[in-house]
Formats: C-alpha cells, structure tokens, sequence
C-alpha cells in the first residue's frame, strides 16, 4: 500500500514563498474568476466557535483538485507574538481524493487574502490611483500595501493604527517593501486625498465617517467575517459600488454588508459579484466609491494552493 504521508509535499511558508510570489497570487485568482468560476457554487464553510477563537473548515474543488482548509482565529494570539489566523491546508487529488501536498495554512491565507483584494482593486480602480491609506497594523495590513504595490505605482502610504508603537513598526516594514513610496503615519484626515483605502482591523463599528471618503476611491475592507462587526459606515456602501465575493456569503457573514442592508441604505440586489466583475456582466462605477468587501472563501486559498504544487486552478 502507498504510504501517504511519506508521499505528501510539504509546502512550508518559505517554500510557497518562493513558489507562488504575490504577483502569481493575484493572476491567479484572477485567472479562476475570469475563467468562469462563480463564487457562488463554492462549497459552504463551517465555522464553529471554540474556546479562545474560533475553527474555520473551508472546502474547495475545481480544476481537478480538491482542498481543505482547517483555519483557526484566535483574538488573543497577537498579544501572545503569534498570528491572528493560523492554519493548515492539504490539496488532494479530484478524482481520488488521495492527499497530495500539506501548505502552511497561515502562509497561504496571509498571501491568498491580499491577492483576492488586488485582484479587485486592479479592476475597479484608475491606473493613476496611487496614494494609500491603510487601516490597521497588522500582517495583512501589511501585506495588503505590498499586493496593491504589485498592480499600482504607490506614490504615498499612510498607516493608520490605535498603538503607536505596533504602528511604527507597521510604517518600518511597508518602507521596506514599497521603498519609491512616501510612507508615514496617518489619521482619518488623510482620506480627503486617498484614492485607495484599505480597512484590516478588529473594528466592530465604523472606522471613519462615509463623506470621508471621496467619489472616486476604492475602499477594501478584510478586517472581519462576522454579522455583528463592521468596519464601514452603512451610509458609504449606500453612497457606493459594493463588490462582494458572493450573495450568500455576503447576507450571512459580512457584517459591514448586513447593516447597511438593515438600515436601509443597502439593497442586496444592488450588491455586485466578482464573478459578475471579472467577467465583464457589470463595469466598474466610475462616479461613485467603490467597495469591496471580502469575508474569504476556500475558492481562495485553492486558487493559490494549485500554483504552489504546480498545478492551475482553472475551471
């Protein structure tokens, strides 16, 4: 009998690095959504709380493959020197469902979440938008600033965070990364000249008044999965073009989606999908804010996960 284990690949977070950089990243994603790929009929994930966080079981299958992701969001762990959102995720083979690879599932969600959102931003936004502000501190705020740096000549970052000294550190990595930028603390003031805003924090309530925001921005907001938490004002997705990874997802887990909804300045048939974008069934709006709001999806890290043992994800 095969030895399974033995046969695996191991993909560590060095080793998808060095497979699969950001740009692979996002042309994959892009390359699954433009293929045909609907979001929608990506299999449902589990979420189950469990003491200190939360587990997350994200299935996928297309393109011959098959992948399982077991997530875990533990609210604590930053104070503790440790990510946010930690993870393994195995890739098995379509049609006999034998485990072929094992990837750092904390690696490849730090990569695949960033590419989804560039994926979007590099559709709806003008190839001038340049100037950045990011909410929040952490690694995908980071990552964030690198992905968009990848479709987008960066003329300005701004960061903003609640903890000087995590927010110095923050503004000493994007540096690093993006070097031609001009890259400093920032604060809601700096809206009134980003024409790309990033939202990738714990928030449960909005982050920045909605006619901060100017007409022709692309606003991302990652920060949560969760109905009762929302990083953006009900009025700005009222104001806006909302893109959403799907339907289903978007009425069940996106808070910042769920109150504007409610309150009456949303309706869902007005939310649009990014298969309805990448395939060109609805064009970008270019006379108001758009938003994309994303809760992640196992389509996701499958798309990412396909480059890194060497295969396409295509449907």
């Amino acid at each position: 009998m095969p030895d399974v284990i033995a046969d695996l690949a191991l993909i560590d977070a060095v080793a998808l690095a060095d497979r699969v950089s950001m740009t692979d990243a996002i042309r994959a994603v892009g390359e699954v959504l433009r293929g045909g790929f609907d979001p929608e009929d990506d299999l449902p994930r589990t979420i189950l709380d469990v003491p200190h966080g939360q587990l997350l079981l994200m299935p996928a299958a297309f393109g011959g493959m098959v992948g399982q992701k077991l997530a875990s969001v533990a609210p604590g762990n930053p104070a503790r020197g440790r990510e946010r959102i930690q993870g393994v995720y195995i890739v098995l083979d379509g049609v006999t469902l034998a485990p072929i690879a094992v990837l750092d599932g904390t690696a490849l969600t730090a990569l695949r979440t960033p590419a989804v959102s560039a994926a979007a931003v590099d559709v709806l936004a003008g190839s001038e938008a340049g100037d950045l502000v990011v909410f929040g501190t952490g690694p995908q705020a980071v990552r964030h600033v690198q992905a968009l740096s990848t479709i987008r000549s960066l003329r300005t970052v701004r960061m903003v965070g609640r903890d000087a000294a995590r927010t110095a550190a923050a503004v000493a990595e994007v540096r690093a990364l993006v070097p031609a930028a001009a890259v400093g603390v920032g604060s809601v003031r700096d809206l009134v000249t980003a024409d790309l805003i990033v939202c990738a924090t714990t928030a449960t309530d909005p982050l920045f008044p909605a006619d901060a925001v100017r007409a022709d921005a692309v606003v991302v907001a990652i920060g949560s999965h969760e109905r009762d938490k929302a990083e953006l004002p009900a009025a700005l997705l009222g104001r806006g073009q909302v893109v959403v990874e799907s339907r289903r997802i978007a009425a069940t887990e996106a808070g910042d989606v769920i109150r504007a909804v409610e309150a009456g300045a949303l309706r869902p048939e007005d939310l649009v999908t990014m298969h309805e974008l990448f395939t060109g069934d609805v064009s970008p709006a270019r006379d108001r804010p758009r938003i994309v709001k994303t809760c992640g999806m196992g389509w996701q890290d499958l798309a990412v996960a396909a480059r890194a043992v060497g295969t396409r994800a295509e449907r």
